[in-house]
């Protein structure tokens, strides 16, 4: 059963913040230049918040506002559900699924964010590991190793 830390080795560590006094305008810009659905919000480099194409479509459109005078803590998650490196996988895409997110922040023991996945991060890793099991029992039920 793999842990976020596995997770993160692989995919990294790298992770896209924006700050509470930015523009909406900038963190979509920033988050269409890296191709990503959610930018974390950060103050002084602790956790404040989350910004998720979620927040835009039901706080910006929705209401009407523009994005480029609105600022991110205006419309940011900031109550934001966050894991631990040592938490399985398996509990990340139940806790997931649970308050309806798609993104986890990842803090370490000191509350230090040291990085974020995302559900298909989750769900693409399970899947693999789904398969590798499947692998070995099909080689365990006819003989034969791969």
């Amino acid at each position: 059963m793999k842990i976020v830390n596995q997770l993160l080795h692989t995919k990294g560590t790298e992770v896209w913040c924006v700050a509470p006094d930015d523009t909406v305008l900038t963190a979509l810009q920033r988050m269409a230049d890296k191709n990503i659905g959610a930018v974390l919000v950060t103050d002084n480099d602790a956790l404040v918040g989350i910004m998720s194409e979620r927040d835009y479509a039901r706080k910006i459109v929705l209401q009407q506002r523009a994005s480029h005078d609105t600022l991110v803590r205006d419309i940011m998650t900031a109550n934001v559900v966050c894991v631990r490196p040592q938490q399985t996988l398996q509990k990340c895409l139940a806790l997931m699924t649970e308050k309806r997110i798609r993104h986890l922040p990842v803090l370490d023991d000191a509350n230090q964010l040291v990085g974020l996945i995302s559900i298909g991060d989750v769900v693409k890793e399970i899947i693999k590991e789904q398969q590798i099991l499947i692998n070995h029992l099909e080689d365990y039920i006819t003989g034969v190793a791969r």
